[in-house]
C-alpha cells in the first residue's frame, strides 16, 4: 500500500472513530418544557389571524367571516348549525356572525324549500365577489408565514399540525411512515 494511501486509510478511520466518541458523549436532546408547544402554536395562529385580518380588511370582512364565505362558496345554503359545526364554533356565535353579514351584503337567510321551518344560508353577488379577494389576502398571508421555508419543510409542518389537531380532536394521529419524518428530532 503506497504511503499517501495508508495516510488517507488512517485519517477515515480516525474520523469514524471521532464520530463514534461524539455520539457516545453526546447529551440527548431535552424534551420542550410544558406549555411551549402550546404558546407556539396559539402565538402563530393569532399572528396568522391578525395578519389574515388586515388583509381582508380592505374587502369589508371581519375575522371568521372568510370561513362562512368560503363554505358557502363550495357547499351554498347549508343551515346555520351546520355552518357552526364545520367551523367549529357555538351556534350563537354563528347566528351573529350571519346576522352582520347579512346587514353587510354578503349573505342572505331564506327558508327552506321542504322544511319551512330550517332556514339556510345564501352567497349573495357581494359575497360570490369576495371569494377571489380572500383567497388573494390568505394566498399572501401563507406566503408572508413561509418565508424561509422550503417544500418539504412546509408538508412537514402541515404533516405535524394535522397530526396534533388529529390527536388532540381525538381522530388519532395521521399514519407516517418512518421515512416522512425523522425520529429524533
Amino acid at each position: 500500500m503506497a504511503k499517501k494511501d495508508k495516510v488517507d486509510k488512517e485519517r477515515g478511520d480516525k474520523d469514524r472513530s471521532d464520530k463514534a466518541e461524539r455520539k457516545k458523549g453526546a447529551k440527548k436532546k431535552e424534551p420542550a418544557a410544558p406549555g411551549t408547544l402550546a404558546n407556539s402554536v396559539t402565538q402563530v395562529a393569532r399572528a396568522m389571524r391578525t395578519r389574515l385580518s388586515h388583509g381582508l380588511a380592505e374587502s369589508g370582512l371581519y375575522p371568521g367571516q372568510d370561513g362562512v364565505i368560503q363554505l358557502l362558496s363550495a357547499d351554498d345554503g347549508l343551515t346555520p348549525g351546520a355552518l357552526a359545526q364545520r367551523l367549529g364554533v357555538k351556534a350563537p356565535t354563528m347566528t351573529r356572525t350571519i346576522g352582520r353579514m347579512e346587514a353587510q351584503g354578503f349573505v342572505f337567510r331564506r327558508a327552506d324549500d321542504r322544511d319551512a321551518r330550517l332556514t339556510k344560508v345564501f352567497l349573495t353577488e357581494e359575497g360570490r365577489n369576495s371569494v377571489d379577494r380572500i383567497v388573494g389576502a390568505t394566498a399572501d398571508c401563507e406566503r408572508e408565514a413561509t418565508l424561509g421555508l422550503s417544500n418539504k419543510e412546509l408538508r412537514t409542518l402541515v404533516k405535524l399540525l394535522a397530526a396534533v389537531e388529529g390527536n388532540l380532536s381525538g381522530k388519532g394521529s395521521a399514519s407516517r411512515g418512518a421515512d416522512d419524518l425523522d425520529e429524533d428530532d
